[in-house]
């Protein structure tokens, strides 16, 4: 399914993503494959939005978050609050001019306001200090959210690799929320790293220690968002690529098994093949639209 006048993946991406697939290295492939993609979303045509960057939720300089707008005259629309990845001690909302921003470009082009999260990183903050960042971004959006035409009832979380991580643990673990509970009427998991672990064959184990502070297997299970779903989470879409991070298709199987037991029926979810860790995120605002299209029906309808 196309998203009709954004860029296509040329032929030449295309070979690269399928050469790299079955030999993906996040330390080989990660950094040219951001500037592939880079360069490709700058071919986008004007997309209209209104832009509201660096507004602060806290006083560390990461505790900012910018807002895509859509100006369609629409009111108390929904609203997609993104949270990018980066192995914990890594990354940033606005990693080129092009990512992460291709992802709230994306739901505002189509009518759903984005807001584009940074977090204070493991080395300023242990767990669970990233999801008290996401929590505060959520009060922020709903306490404000008449003035941005959002309806405070149509949030949804995504995030992204580490980010998942922190929108799982806000979401599914009940010692994370507000009196009153989340406050969000979906979570999206993409590529998430939503089982905590420090197993040998996870490259990045000494990064997930340095966020959760402990390599102790029992005290990263209890501090795993997997760990946490039950009958009441709140609903979920899942999707991962074909060629992952080492053990993050795991992770992500395990969530859907977890919620589906919980809830006695099968999450939303898109297993995307040819994508990479990577790629799963950064292809979102091009021609390339089924993962784009799902997640917009599941925002329509979070069940």
């Amino acid at each position: 399914m196309a998203d009709i006048g954004q860029p296509e993946i040329p032929a030449a991406l295309r070979a690269y993503m399928a050469d790299v697939g079955p030999h993906w290295s996040p330390a080989a492939h990660v950094k040219p494959t951001i500037e592939k993609f880079s360069a490709l979303h700058r071919s986008r045509p004007e997309d209209h939005l209104t832009v509201r960057r660096d507004i602060a939720y806290g006083n560390h300089e990461r505790q900012r978050f910018d807002i895509y707008l859509p100006n369609d005259g629409t009111t108390a629309r929904a609203a997609l609050l993104f949270v990018h990845g980066g192995a914990f001690l890594d990354g940033h909302r606005n990693r080129t001019e092009e990512i992460y921003a291709n992802v709230p470009r994306y739901f505002a082009r189509h009518g759903i306001v984005g807001i584009n999260i940074s977090y204070r990183l493991a080395d300023a903050v242990q767990y669970p200090g990233a999801s008290e960042d996401i929590a505060a971004v959520v009060a922020w959006t709903r306490a404000h959210a008449r003035e941005f035409t959002i309806d405070r009832n149509r949030l949804f979380l995504m995030g992204h690799s580490a980010g998942a991580a922190h929108t799982g643990s806000y979401v599914y673990d009940k010692r994370r929320h507000p009196s009153d509970g989340p406050g969000v009427a979906g979570h999206i998991v993409l590529s998430g790293r939503v089982r905590a672990e420090a197993r040998p064959e996870n490259p990045n184990a000494k990064k997930v220690v340095a966020y959760y502070g402990s390599d102790d297997a029992d005290v990263l299970d209890n501090l795993s968002p997997v760990s946490h779903v039950g009958a009441g989470s709140v609903s979920t879409f899942v999707a991962w690529g074909e060629f992952e991070n080492p053990l993050i298709d795991l992770h992500c199987a395990e969530l859907v098994y977890r919620l589906a037991d919980a809830k006695r029926r099968t999450p939303p979810l898109m297993w995307l093949a040819g994508h990479n860790h990577t790629t799963t995120m950064a292809h979102i605002n091009t021609a390339e639209d089924a993962l784009g299209c799902a997640l917009r029906a599941f925002i329509a309808d979070p069940r």
